[in-house]
């Protein structure tokens, strides 16, 4: 895999659930780093086309929780702490999405205009993972003393 060798952990993991997907070999053809642009970064131009109220699509809902999915997976290779991934989403792109290792929330996220999601660069896409996986790496090492508790 090509992006093993280049990409960040987040990077890496958000690719493997995309490719693990694509069921029908769809996206066998594109390149991993155009294939992250294609699903997750959005200039100005796209997101004017993209009008202020609409209803969010079930594709860009699952766009979203890949990305979570993806620290997710990063964290526990890194901790060999299993986690969960939870999302809720209204139909109208209001929602919320949580990683959860142990009894610990290590990522909690809320989307206002989800249906307008997207980073305006490839690299802030990775910078924006690694910051959740290093917040959520910090998070656990300052509570795990408590989740032994009880």
């Amino acid at each position: 895999m090509e992006a093993e060798k280049t990409m960040n952990d987040f990077g890496v993991e958000l690719i493997r659930q995309i490719r693990a997907l694509d069921q029908f070999g769809n996206w066998s053809r594109i390149s991993d780093e155009e294939l992250l642009i294609k699903k997750y970064v959005k200039t100005k131009e796209d997101l004017k086309a993209i009008p202020l109220i609409a209803d969010i699509d079930e594709m860009l809902t699952n766009d979203i929780k890949m990305i979570y999915k993806a620290i997710a997976l990063a964290f526990e290779r890194k901790t060999g702490v299993v986690c969960n991934v939870i999302m809720e989403m209204s139909h109208e792109g209001f929602g919320r999405c949580a990683v959860i290792a142990d009894r610990i929330c290590i990522v909690d996220k809320y989307f206002k205009d989800a249906h307008r999601f997207g980073f305006r660069t490839y690299e802030a896409l990775f910078e924006d993972g690694d910051k959740h996986l290093a917040n959520a790496i910090a998070t656990y090492e300052q509570y795990k003393p408590c989740n032994k508790q009880g």
